[in-house]
């Protein structure tokens, strides 16, 4: 086993314990996504003064409830639309108000190109989300794409931990709207293919209907000839 897939390994024993404590406590998962909320609150209040260590520590803390809120609701069978909604909301919040943090502090140290910077990674994050939700009213599904939110998360983190924020921007700035990019050719793609086949269903329905609407004997030479 390689070290990589045992820290992944453990990763998963230890979260998958703290689930199941959650749901014994009886804890809403509401309340976990509420909390995970307040918690990337506090990270992005340290990141504005700086402190990208410690940001980077409380925004592990707060994917922990970001990965916890589902599987606590499934296990605790409180699964619910709404539940699912608050969920995207604030996950949106989330990305939103962490961003802002480092807003501020780029402004506080007058680095005009790191704001600028940083408002397109705003703007992808919140089109990768909006592209997927729009898509799926026309589409079956779009799931497209490589930066999605658990890696711009993952992302933040090693930025922050690592005091690469900075590279971490530009590569959040280019592979998030990429991803946008690539969602909408895929719904484009699929748009017609969804299309042709509501045609296709159309003609053959049009193709029923006229057979059905035949004299009988009309109705058995066209059957003949399908049939042949």
């Amino acid at each position: 086993m390689s070290f990589t897939r045992a820290i992944g390994k453990a990763f998963g024993l230890v979260l998958t314990q703290l689930v199941r404590l959650l749901t014994l406590s009886g804890v809403h998962p509401n309340a976990l996504t509420l909390i995970g909320l307040v918690v990337n609150g506090v990270a992005a209040w340290i990141l504005a003064r700086g402190e990208f260590l410690y940001g980077g520590l409380v925004i592990l803390c707060a994917a922990v409830f970001d990965l916890t809120d589902g599987a606590v609701a499934r296990n605790a069978n409180k699964v619910t639309r709404f539940g699912a909604f608050l969920d995207s909301v604030m996950d949106r919040y989330s990305d939103l108000i962490i961003l802002t943090g480092l807003l501020v502090h780029y402004a506080r140290i007058d680095r005009f190109s790191y704001i600028v910077l940083t408002a397109v990674v705003m703007i992808g994050s919140v089109l990768v989300s909006y592209s997927r939700a729009r898509a799926e009213n026309l589409i079956p599904s779009c799931k497209v794409g490589f930066l999605e939110r658990p890696e711009r998360i993952v992302l933040l983190i090693i930025g922050s931990l690592f005091d690469r924020m900075a590279a971490v921007l530009w590569v959040m700035a280019f592979l998030s709207n990429l991803t946008v990019v690539h969602r909408i050719v895929h719904t484009w793609k699929e748009s017609r293919r969804v299309r042709q086949a509501e045609h296709a269903a159309a003609g053959a329905e049009n193709q029923d209907a006229s057979l059905n609407s035949a004299p009988a004997g009309q109705a058995e030479l066209q059957e003949g000839y399908r049939s042949a």
